[in-house]
């Protein structure tokens, strides 16, 4: 059974749109959506962005037990029209002790944060 990133690289091959034209009008870069075929779960914002990009839903792509298990954080609306802040699924503290454990576990925190950053420049100032 494929996991995320690869239900998510499917449906852009699919889509027939350029890697390109979604990265640009993401703004994100090719690396990270590359990045993102890897991972077997994706937060659900950015496969709410991807299937905006694209024209598709991706309600009925992932299986039930998949969707149980997600990280995905959804957005509410508050009286006021104003997004409600909900706060970000964190990982599990790893067990793996080794520097090269500790390293990954850093470098997986980094990357998410670098996101975040982006979405938030994006919410602020737009697309370019």
């Amino acid at each position: 059974m494929p996991h995320q990133g690869e239900i998510l690289q499917e449906a852009i091959k699919n889509s027939g749109i350029s890697i390109t034209r979604i990265v640009e009008e993401m703004g994100i870069t090719r690396p990270t959506i590359y990045r993102k075929f890897k991972e077997e779960t994706i937060d659900y914002n950015f496969v709410k962005r991807v299937g905006d990009a694209i024209g598709h839903d991706f309600a009925n792509d992932f299986t039930v037990s998949q969707q149980s298990s997600l990280p995905f954080v959804t957005q509410g609306h508050s009286v006021t029209n104003r997004p409600v802040v909900t706060p970000r699924v964190t990982l599990p503290p790893s067990t793996d002790n080794s520097v090269s454990g500790q390293l990954l576990a850093l470098q997986t925190k980094y990357i998410a944060l670098l996101e975040a950053y982006n979405e938030l420049l994006l919410k602020v100032y737009g697309p370019r």
